[in-house]
């Protein structure tokens, strides 16, 4: 279709046209309507009767545009008589033969020489009568006399207003939690909310009438004037604790003294976790290059991307210890709101020698601002393992190992069992397993020795071995069998607490065994008894090889243990003043000091909340004294975390002392003081009431005792 030979000016033109004549007929009908219904209806009809015939008029229009559309044009085009009928040759496209060609160019040709009016004409009789019917009714509705009203309808809405009580009609309550949480800014409708601690409250208040003043009461004592801002009552707060309030105009509390309630949430502090190592103290052999260590830090709002890693080198020992502290910081790594802090510390830049420790500990904070949350993880200690050295002569003094030299013994049982192995293949099935299971049987008993120092209790079995024992050296793990303790001896001195011990005393165990172990050396033997256990297992089921990789693994253990840490002992007992003999037996009282019992009754915990809750407990007529409501308010204000909520116990006694006679607010006051109630002293149960038979006896034995 060829759109370029088309007139589009002319065919523009006439469809404004059509649209302006419609416009100017129903407009001056439109404002008519309007008239009449503001007249006779009020405004909001009129807004009503305005919008729904605009509405129609853009509809109407819209149809009345579409409807001189392509075909109306070209019969318009054929109307007139120079185009011959052959108007429809300007919309056919371009291609065709040469006299249709020929005979649109001379259509052209016309149409460039004389141009087309398509426009319709103005039907000014129509239009001018349809104006002035339209221009009548408007009068007749502006005209119109208004029916006067009397007098006491003139008096009616002037004493309803007076009479009708200001009421809220639109609250907003805008929330501004602090930068560093990273919460939008939202707004509520309601009039309670929770927010964050350190929010910026803003409250925007709208009401039917013009109050005089209002203001914000809050149950602490403090007021908040709203001051009139654009069409309302605004005022701003910032939340620093959970606090409830009231809204007051002109003097009067609104909702009935309804109480609204602001919780502050506090900003928690990081919670620290040590991820590696995963014990306080580690020990670490010669030549360990370095140190791993792992943390991990959660916030509610927030970790600090970077912590300080906290280094403590002790180094030396006895009384020349020396300390140096180094700090190093680190980058945290995932979320924000959990990071994890990694470093691995090498060891050979630090300069530590065998026998020194080295402590770590991470400091990591949020970000709360303007004071952020310090959290320190607990130290955790590396010992470089000490090599084992000569022991000094001559000291005053007794330093002993923390385990005795027979634990030494395992090996004899390694020994013994590697050559059971070798005897294999010349022994007979039953003998093996005869020679296998004695070895088990001295497992046993070694690992029951073990057990003593953890605290566990013996088994029944052959009596221990003990240190002292003849024919027993450091290395001897030969015959592990009981022996007989000797009768006491008869050549004692009388009064010597040393005979008497050795005389009926038990003193069977080496003075070395009697020590107290570190957690570190307690895990390390405990696990030398489950190796130990499996290495017995197998020996008495007769399988030596398996037992062996457990045997070895207990006297690594024991090893370890044996290394641990010295405690030195000294041979010094306590010094006492000597007596002054002249002042024994004197019966002088000066100078003594009265001594009476410091024992004192403690005085009743939260005994005002224990009188409060007996005082509701009464009956409803009787009211509550004022001085035990005044006490417990007195005691949320200094123990109010104490209470699961304290915000909806401080409402519970709002509403009893605005209240006094309502009995849901007693009941309800008394329910959540219970949680708060002391717990009861122990005291000796009562001997319950004896029955018929029981209270006959009574009588009898109090008959009998009057006689």
């Amino acid at each position: 279709m060829s759109a370029d030979a088309l007139p589009h000016a002319a065919w523009r033109a006439a469809r404004l046209r059509a649209l302006t004549i419609l416009v100017a007929f129903a407009l001056p009908w439109l404002a008519a309507l309007a008239a009449c219904t503001l007249r006779f209806g009020g405004r909001t009809p009129a807004l009503l009767v305005v919008g729904i015939g605009l509405l129609l008029l853009a509809f109407v229009a819209v149809l009345q545009w579409r409807r001189l559309d392509l075909r109306w044009l070209l019969r318009a085009l054929n109307a007139r008589s120079d185009m011959e009928d052959s108007a429809d040759l300007l919309a056919a496209p371009p291609a065709g033969g040469a006299l249709q060609q020929l005979q649109r160019q001379r259509l052209q040709q016309r149409l460039a020489a004389h141009p087309a009016d398509l426009r319709i004409a103005w039907p000014w009789p129509r239009l001018a009568a349809s104006t002035l019917a339209a221009a009548l009714l408007l009068a007749s509705a502006l005209l119109w006399p208004q029916r006067a009203p009397d007098s006491s309808a003139r008096v009616a809405p002037a004493a309803s207003i007076k009479a009708s009580p200001l009421r809220l009609t639109s609250s907003q309550l805008q929330l501004t939690p602090p930068r560093y949480t990273g919460l939008p800014v939202r707004r509520v409708s309601a009039l309670s909310a929770s927010a964050p601690q350190g929010t910026q409250l803003r409250w925007m208040l709208a009401f039917n009438g013009t109050p005089d003043r209002v203001a914000l009461v809050f149950l602490d004592g403090r007021r908040l004037p709203l001051q009139p801002r654009d069409g309302g009552w605004q005022a701003g707060l910032r939340l620093d604790a959970s606090v409830l309030y009231r809204i007051e105009l002109d003097g009067r509390l609104l909702d009935a003294g309804k109480p609204h309630r602001l919780d502050a949430l506090p900003d928690r502090p990081p919670q620290l976790k040590v991820l590696a190592p995963a014990r306080s103290l580690s020990i670490a052999p010669p030549g360990q290059p370095g140190w791993e260590l792992a943390f991990e830090v959660e916030d509610d709002y927030g970790v600090a991307t970077q912590a300080t890693l906290q280094l403590t080198l002790a180094q030396g020992s006895g009384e020349n210890i020396s300390f140096r502290e180094i700090s190093l910081p680190l980058r945290g790594q995932g979320t924000p709101l959990r990071r994890r802090f990694n470093h691995r510390l090498a060891l050979a830049p630090l300069g530590l020698q065998p026998g020194d420790d080295l402590i770590a500990r991470l400091v990591a904070q949020d970000n709360r601002s303007p004071q952020p949350q310090v959290v320190r993880s607990p130290a955790l200690i590396l010992r470089l393992q000490a090599a084992a050295s000569e022991e000094p002569s001559g000291i005053e003094g007794v330093v002993k190992r923390v385990l005795p030299a027979y634990f030494r013994s395992q090996r004899q049982i390694i020994l013994d069992a590697e050559a059971l192995l070798k005897q294999k293949p010349k022994l007979a099935a039953e003998r093996y397993l005869q020679k296998s299971d004695a070895l088990g049987v001295d497992q046993r008993i070694l690992r029951l020795r073990y057990g003593q120092f953890l605290g566990e209790e013996a088994e029944d079995g052959p009596t221990l071995p003990t240190a002292d024992a003849g024919g027993h050296d450091a290395e001897d793990g030969g015959d592990h069998a009981g022996h007989d303790h000797p009768a006491p001896a008869p050549a004692t001195t009388f009064g010597q607490d040393v005979d008497l011990l050795e005389t009926y005393g038990h003193t069977h165990d080496h003075a070395e065994a009697a020590t107290l172990l570190d957690p570190q050396t307690r895990a390390t033997l405990k696990l030398a008894l489950d190796q130990m256990w499996q290495s017995e297992l197998q020996l008495r089921q007769g399988h030596p090889e398996r037992a062996l990789p457990f045997a070895y693994k207990a006297l690594g253990y024991i090893k370890q243990v044996q290394q641990a840490e010295r405690i030195y002992l000294a041979r010094v007992g306590p010094q006492l003043p000597p007596i002054d003999e002249g002042r024994r037996l004197g019966g002088k009282r000066e100078g003594l000091a009265s001594r009476p019992d410091p024992l004192r009754a403690a005085p009743p915990v939260d005994a005002d909340i224990t009188t409060l809750w007996q005082q509701l407990d009464a009956a409803p007529a009787r009211a509550v004294p004022t001085q035990s409501l005044a006490a417990l308010q007195a005691w949320l204000r200094r123990h109010g975390q104490r209470a699961a909520d304290p915000l909806a116990l401080q409402a519970a006694l709002d509403a009893l002392q605005r209240d006094p006679a309502c009995a849901a607010c007693r009941d309800h006051l008394r329910a959540l003081l219970w949680p708060l109630l002391p717990t009861p002293t122990a005291a000796v149960a009562r001997r319950p009431a004896p029955d018929a038979q029981g209270r006959r006896y009574l009588d009898a034995l109090d008959a009998e005792a009057k006689r």
